[in-house]
């Protein structure tokens, strides 16, 4: 296995994070391993060099094993933010933040679901955000409780 691994994530394709997990727990050969996930072997060994986990035999022949290689993908697939905006609050891209609205406006679109537009707080910027009917008054006067989807 190799001892320096590097701490820098690598992006990996879809279809690499989804058949990983159902790699066997064996050892595979670079071009098992391509095969195994439609991947390039070259893309597999600069994986290798980028820090995931292999040992070579003594004649020099690289191994993977496929519950490690498994676990290494999973570690570089980007967390999820589970974080939900809160009451007011909105993405805005130019500050690349979560921040409050200043001087929401609310328009209605269909059913239940509003449309709000704003400004932020620290660039000035519009911002835009959906919501829910019902609760969408309180966020006009700033005592919102609901989420957003």
């Amino acid at each position: 296995m190799v001892d320096q691994q590097k701490k820098k994530r690598m992006k990996l394709p879809h279809c690499v994070i989804v058949k990983s997990p159902g790699l066997l727990q064996m050892e595979y050969k670079v071009r098992e391993l391509a095969e195994e996930l439609d991947t390039p072997e070259r893309t597999i060994r600069d994986w290798l060099k980028g820090g995931a986990p292999h040992h070579r035999d003594t004649r020099g022949h690289i191994w993977i094993r496929g519950d490690e290689f498994a676990a290494w993908v999973e570690a570089q697939k980007k967390s999820k933010s589970k974080r939900k905006l809160s009451d007011g609050e909105a993405f805005c891209f130019r500050c690349n933040k979560v921040v409050r609205l200043v001087d929401p406006e609310m328009k209605k679109i269909k059913g239940k679901l509003v449309h709000f537009k704003g400004r932020c707080i620290s660039c000035g910027c519009k911002i835009n955000r959906g919501g829910r009917l019902g609760k969408s008054e309180e966020l006009l006067t700033g005592k919102a409780t609901f989420n957003i989807s």
